[in-house]
């Protein structure tokens, strides 16, 4: 299995190590990568059709977020370029059709396990009005209420699978002050309250004990593991 450690220069760089991870798989190697990319909100495609989609892009400008359209997801999701992770995971396949909830299911275990590694305890599913809403999500009970703190998707192509998502580590004032920004210009509904981060919750506010432990998780019992930095 290949790992990959840190961030490219800019946020085009960084995207382009990630897309690496799927020609990596289909050539056939796994690859793990989990860092905290640069400050950004990453809108989804669906956004991209809304009549709203140009204010929301000057709501994260305006906020100190660079708007990027990300080739993968659902709706909008904000890194704050020093506490939020993401992750993906790229791994070969013979049929594209198949494995897609398997998938899915290894990765949602990997995530719970490194989050009670943390010493807490994940709730699989989300709260309604969540940001970047999916059925494979993550949340944590806090003093406010249930919160999302990680949410997965996922991109198949002919050779290779990617499971991908976003961690909360902390800074969620600012995380959830962009999102309902630009969610409210979207006119897509999103409940602030529902923006969680570990720290939050009672776990680790520093982002890399986070980064390790979902790194660990993802790479699994892997027996041979060459890491690259970036």
């Amino acid at each position: 299995m290949r790992v990959f450690r840190g961030r490219a220069a800019s946020i085009a760089a960084d995207r382009d190590v990630s897309r690496r991870l799927l020609s990596i798989a289909a050539d056939g190697e796994p690859a793990v990568r989990v860092w905290t990319p640069h400050r950004q909100v990453a809108f989804g495609r669906r956004d991209a059709r809304l009549e709203g989609y140009e204010r929301a892009r000057v709501a994260a400008t305006e906020r100190g977020f660079p708007p990027i359209e990300r080739d993968v997801g659902g709706r909008a999701v904000a890194y704050d370029g020093a506490t939020t992770l993401a992750f993906a995971r790229a791994e070969p396949v013979t049929d594209g059709r198949t494995g897609t909830t398997a998938r899915y299911e290894r990765t949602t275990a990997a995530l719970e396990q490194a989050l009670r590694t943390l010493g807490l305890e994940p709730n699989r599913g989300e709260p309604a009005d969540s940001f970047c809403p999916g059925t494979h999500s993550l949340s944590i009970d806090a003093h406010a209420g249930e919160r999302k703190v990680v949410g997965i998707a996922q991109r198949v192509r002919s050779e290779a699978a990617l499971v991908a998502g976003i961690v909360l580590v902390a800074d969620r004032g600012d995380l959830s002050d962009v999102l309902e920004a630009v969610y409210g210009a979207l006119g897509v509904a999103l409940a602030p309250a529902s923006v969680g981060s570990i720290a939050a919750a009672g776990g680790p506010a520093e982002p890399e004990p986070v980064r390790a432990a979902v790194e660990d998780a993802l790479v699994g019992d892997a027996t041979t593991v060459s890491i690259e930095s970036l």
